[in-house]
């Protein structure tokens, strides 16, 4: 199936005289081009959130197509074909009137999610929409996370949504780990959110910068150091403003509006936000194949502890992925995660890729020697294995 999302790759396609079985058209404008398509068997065509003229897609629906028409009344796209950026999740914002993040679209879209259902859709129109547009999030992902026919090398951070801003311990420690492993040439990847999640993407941003920036970054962020702080963005804002010169590497964050009330961090330069916070933590934890390391955190951070453990115990992606608990006391006193994640599955080979450590620089050792763990089993199929050779 072929995905065009681009114009100008739809109009080469047409010169080209190419046919249009299985290409979805996504979020396109039809205009001047329905006659040109219309010459083709539209069998097989899909066309999600494109817009025309009157008349126009019942006309490409004659010839075959399939339409997924453009929803209307939302404050987002359903449709839409790629991730979303900082400025256009903060659009609107000004750092001189911190009550101004209200009127962006970021703060706009959780309004709308709160008005109609939060959690629960109160409506099937408004269930499908958010579908929809998770759906298309997903699938930008998947095309972020491949370049040029290769998988980036992602190693996510997790840990506690609450973690202050400071010149120094457990958010700093987190920003240096993190750019350590830019400068390495991983791609950094978070929950998208405040915290331990915000130092990952601060550290990411800072990777091509001289090291003093980010120690200056980290003195203007602690001046607002937690997330329900009033002037926790237009600090982060401040941050960008002071670096006109630095030209972050990629990173991903992956937020929800389950939790809207935090702000994404505006340091990622690419946002995979979604409504689903289900479908949000697979995608997180799915997609740092090279490794997590879990920092300090709370119901969240453990549940993305197991989660990952569950994907290893039974090499649900194909292999499983390296582990790093990051502070033995919490992870074996505090919140005593570490005997119980032992317990699990006893003796299996994805035991030998769970580290604990004290630093972040014992976490960059640790990624670098444990590789991921490739499943050594056949895919098995309760069909293939009983019932397809049977003379029924």
């Amino acid at each position: 199936m072929i995905e065009i999302s681009d114009p100008a790759e739809l109009v080469a396609r047409l010169d080209r005289g190419d046919a249009l079985t299985d290409v979805v058209l996504q979020d396109l404008s039809l205009d001047g081009l329905v006659d040109r398509l219309a010459a083709h068997d539209l069998e097989r065509t899909y066309f999600f959130g494109c817009t025309g003229g009157a008349g126009d897609l019942e006309r490409l629906m004659t010839r075959g197509a399939a339409i997924f028409p453009k929803l209307t009344g939302l404050p987002f796209d359903p449709y839409r074909a790629e991730l979303y950026s900082p400025s256009e999740l903060f659009a609107g914002f000004e750092p001189t009137d911190p009550c101004s993040y209200c009127h962006t679209p970021d703060a706009q879209i959780y309004d709308y999610w709160t008005a109609t259902g939060g959690p629960h859709a109160d409506s099937v129109v408004h269930a499908l929409a958010r579908r929809l547009h998770d759906h298309a999030i997903a699938d930008a992902m998947d095309d972020f996370l491949r370049v040029d026919g290769r998988d980036r090398h992602a190693i996510a951070v997790m840990g506690g949504h609450d973690l202050p801003r400071a010149v120094d311990g457990a958010y700093a420690e987190i920003a240096r780990l993190a750019r350590a492993l830019t400068r390495e040439g991983f791609l950094m990847v978070s929950g998208g959110g405040p915290g331990a999640m915000e130092a990952t993407h601060l550290g990411a941003w800072c990777a091509d910068a001289p090291d003093d920036r980010l120690d200056a970054a980290l003195a203007v962020l602690a001046v607002a150091p937690r997330f329900d702080d009033y002037e926790f963005v237009a600090q982060a804002f401040a941050v960008v403003a002071a670096n006109p010169d630095v030209t972050p590497r990629p990173s991903l964050g992956i937020p929800t509006w389950l939790y809207g009330h935090e702000p994404p961090t505006i340091f990622a330069t690419c946002i995979a936000k979604y409504f689903d916070n289900s479908a949000r933590e697979d995608g997180l934890v799915s997609v740092a194949r090279r490794g997590i390391v879990f920092a300090p955190g709370g119901a969240g951070t453990v549940q993305e502890l197991f989660q990952d453990a569950a994907q290893n115990s039974y090499f649900a992606l194909g292999e499983a992925s390296p582990m790093v608990l990051l502070g033995s006391q919490f992870w074996t006193e505090t919140l005593p995660a570490l005997p119980l994640l032992h317990a699990i599955d006893p003796g299996a080979r994805w035991h030998d890729i769970v580290t604990i450590v004290e630093t972040a620089a014992e976490a960059v050792v640790a990624l670098h020697a444990h590789e991921p763990i490739p499943s050594t089993n056949a895919p098995w199929s309760f069909c293939a294995a009983h019932c397809r050779d049977r003379d029924l």
